[in-house]
């Protein structure tokens, strides 16, 4: 089965439908709700890079400036609230 989103292959799990490897922002609230459950699995949880990026030649504008300082100022703060289990 191939699906197109990461909100189908969850509804397809919370369906019972097999098991994936998802990213846990998108999942939170069905693991609080008791709808899906995490397996301790040896390799994972896969860890990725995030990067910010914009074009170089382009001259930010002062709302782009303030976005890209604020992710810099509060990345660890945002990582924590974000992408960790409670």
């Amino acid at each position: 089965m191939e699906l197109t989103s990461n909100e189908a292959v969850k509804q397809a799990v919370i369906a019972g439908l097999g098991i994936s490897i998802m990213p846990i922002i998108g999942i939170q609230k069905a693991l609080k709700n008791g709808e899906l459950q995490i397996l301790n699995i040896k390799g994972l949880p896969l860890e990725t890079n995030w990067n910010l990026i914009w074009l170089k030649s382009k001259n930010l504008s002062n709302v782009a400036k303030a976005f890209r300082d604020y992710i810099a100022h509060h990345k660890g703060e945002i990582i924590k609230k974000q992408f960790q289990i409670d």
